[in-house]
């Protein structure tokens, strides 16, 4: 079969792969009809976090089963099913309690309390380095799903591959970060972030009855889809006023709920990167600094855009004198999706309008370009591993 393969950073290709095959009675083979790229594939394509081998990358992806395990019940060949991205058993104390991410027997090398790389990682991930299983990633013509009767949900008909696959991870990452925040009704929400992600919380923030909702990013391009698909008020996070506006905003106290939904890849200036080489670290935690800064006192930040390393510096002083509220972490898709697919279904809110570009599969490597260079407007990217 065809794959995107990374084979170290910036050097992602299409090879020629053998095809996935049954390994264990809970397996299903899949095969993929819509694959997207992830900002969180760019971590592994730009060398954050360490992949020493090649591997097909890509967790957001859907398809058609081709086969299943003899212990498989729930899934037949030819079902159209949704995946999401973590690899849950099911069983075990962590997945009982709705927290997959941190399923204890889906990683099986380098699973541990520590949350520490290379010392205690989460569950398995799939396409996301050896430290979370090693899976082989969607972005493929064939993939193997781990415990298909747990994670995989039948596709509703009716619908495109476009208007589901965000399911497999972006909407629900976007609505857990809102959902962490505890938002009742009548709160001001400011997003930093206006990636596929932070465009999701964008939209759910709305929906579940956010009075104002504040967009940053320092990109213009993404500020105006922002604006455009979600209807925020926006700033340009790179505006020195950005913080004094959002104050402005809310009579000098800062948002009740400000969400980090990008990550340890934030704009960073030249003096950041040499002080990342002195002190061994990778990227930033700028985003999150700026969270900490606009949300008022006792008000919520919720992290979903990733941290995998630790960073000398951390606001402690601040999260202490504010009293902030503070939760993040990679999301539990499988405890959400089944709600999720209902608000879709129902027409309650629209997923496929932040796409801005569609591949063939033999065309990734210049779609993570586009993507990661920020070329073209690019925000969202969807792979066609057939076309």
């Amino acid at each position: 079969m065809k794959a995107l393969l990374f084979h170290k950073p910036k050097d992602v290709r299409v090879d020629t792969v053998p095809d996935p095959v049954i390994e264990a009675p809970t397996d299903a083979i899949i095969r993929v009809t819509s694959t997207a790229i992830c900002g969180s594939d760019l971590h592994i394509f730009n060398g954050m976090f360490p992949q020493p081998k090649p591997m097909v990358l890509g967790h957001e992806f859907m398809g058609v089963v081709e086969a299943v395990g003899s212990g498989v019940t729930k899934l037949k060949k030819s079902d159209r099913v949704i995946v999401p991205f973590p690899i849950a058993c099911g069983s075990c104390w962590f997945c009982n309690h709705g927290f997959h991410t941190n399923c204890e027997h889906s990683n099986e090398k380098f699973y541990g309390p520590e949350g520490e790389l290379a010392k205690g990682k989460g569950g398995g991930l799939f396409g996301y380095t050896d430290f979370y299983g090693g899976y082989q990633g969607g972005q493929a013509q064939f993939v193997r799903v781990p415990y298909a009767d747990i994670g995989p949900r039948l596709a509703p008909e009716g619908f495109t591959d476009e208007q589901l696959l965000f399911l497999t991870d972006i909407f629900p990452t976007g609505y857990a970060a809102v959902d962490w925040a505890q938002i009742k009704g009548g709160e001001t929400v400011a997003i930093f972030g206006c990636g596929p992600v932070g465009l999701m919380a964008q939209k759910v923030a709305w929906l579940r009855g956010a009075k104002r909702v504040i967009a940053l990013d320092v990109e213009e391009y993404r500020l105006e889809m922002s604006r455009r698909v979600c209807h925020t008020e926006t700033i340009n996070a790179k505006d020195e006023y950005a913080i004094e506006k959002i104050r402005s905003m809310t009579e000098g106290r800062g948002a009740d709920v400000c969400i980090d939904a990008v990550g340890m890849e934030a704009d960073r200036s030249v003096w950041e990167k040499i002080g990342n080489v002195f002190q061994m670290e990778r990227g930033t935690i700028n985003a999150l600094r700026m969270c900490f800064d606009a949300v008022r006192r006792n008000g919520i930040v919720t992290v979903v855009g990733v941290y995998g390393l630790p960073y000398d510096n951390f606001p402690l002083h601040q999260f202490f004198d504010k009293g902030i509220i503070m939760r993040g972490g990679q999301v539990p898709v499988h405890h959400y999706i089944d709600e999720l697919v209902q608000l879709v279904t129902n027409g309650r809110i629209v997923l496929h309008d932040i796409v801005t570009h569609r591949f063939p599969l033999n065309e990734a490597p210049k779609a993570y370009e586009l993507f990661n260079d920020k070329k073209d407007n690019c925000v969202k990217v969807i792979l066609d591993p057939f076309g």
